[in-house]
């Protein structure tokens, strides 16, 4: 047996349908440095795959790639969402950007770069139903609100421009916009980093719950093993650009194979 194939842990017994994502063969550089080298990624309905590794893992420039805002050197991307499921890299630029706005939602580690921290909370959400057709301002106001309670927002802070706000409610209003069109796939980028560990608590507790309620299909990367141990079904652990071990949460943090994963969960504990 490979190496590689040891470091692969079995998939939950009830996976037994297609990926919604996979990724094959994923390769960048930037200029001599090694971003990733040859990755895979599957990911099934349903399911929370967390992504850790240290800083310069590859797991950041993998998950922008899973949002369609850089393109790899070589490989290929399908999401299992129309019947055609062509190499999402090869789309044009325009089309790209269209199947992101519509079926994939982002919460950033850094809420300005998701939100527009001087319009209102609401016209934040509200920007995201635009890009569905969506022109009846009653209509975008009642969507708005829906979508800001299901991320357990206060409703009588609609109107608040982010920039008044909490990092941990910057972070809701992120969620309600992310999950505005009801995205097939939804990523998040280091959701909790920065906030105090009370907030962080609130902040997952609203994702799992979501999660549990809508079964979304979820990407997280951290580097917080804390929060993939409490958010993912399965776990990828990247180092220097590529995939060094993953499998169920458990089976890997409890009996870690590789040098590198075993030296992240004895630095946890």
């Amino acid at each position: 047996m490979s190496v590689d194939m040891k470091l692969e842990r079995s998939a939950p017994q009830f996976i037994t349908h297609e990926p919604l994502l996979h990724m094959t063969n994923i390769s960048k550089r930037y200029g001599d440095v090694v971003a990733l080298d040859h990755v895979g990624a599957k990911v099934y309905p349903g399911e929370v795959l967390g992504i850790v590794g240290e800083s310069g893992s590859g797991k950041s420039t993998l998950l922008r790639m899973m949002n369609l805002q850089e393109l790899p050197d070589q490989g290929t991307y399908h999401l299992d969402i129309e019947t055609e499921k062509p190499n999402l890299f090869d789309m044009d630029r325009y089309a790209r950007l269209q199947l992101r706005s519509r079926h994939i939602g982002i919460v950033y580690q850094n809420p300005h770069q998701g939100l527009l921290m001087k319009h209102t909370s609401s016209g934040n959400v509200a920007e995201r139903l635009l890009i569905a057709g969506e022109r009846s301002f009653a209509n975008l106001r009642a969507k708005a609100s829906d979508a800001l309670d299901a991320s357990e927002f206060p409703l009588e802070r609609m109107d608040a421009p982010p920039i008044e706000l909490s990092g941990g409610m910057q972070q809701r209003v992120q969620l309600a916009k992310a999950i505005a069109l009801e995205p097939a796939l939804l990523l998040l980028d280091e959701p909790t980093t920065g906030l105090d560990v009370s907030v962080q608590a609130l902040v997952l507790d609203t994702l799992k719950r979501l999660q549990q309620d809508r079964k979304i299909t979820m990407v997280i990367v951290s580097h917080d093993l804390g929060v993939i141990r409490t958010m993912a079904d399965r776990v990828m652990v990247m180092r220097r650009g590529q995939v060094v071990e993953q499998g169920l949460v458990d089976q890997v943090f409890q009996d870690p194979q590789h040098a590198y994963t075993q030296q992240l969960v004895h630095a946890k504990l």
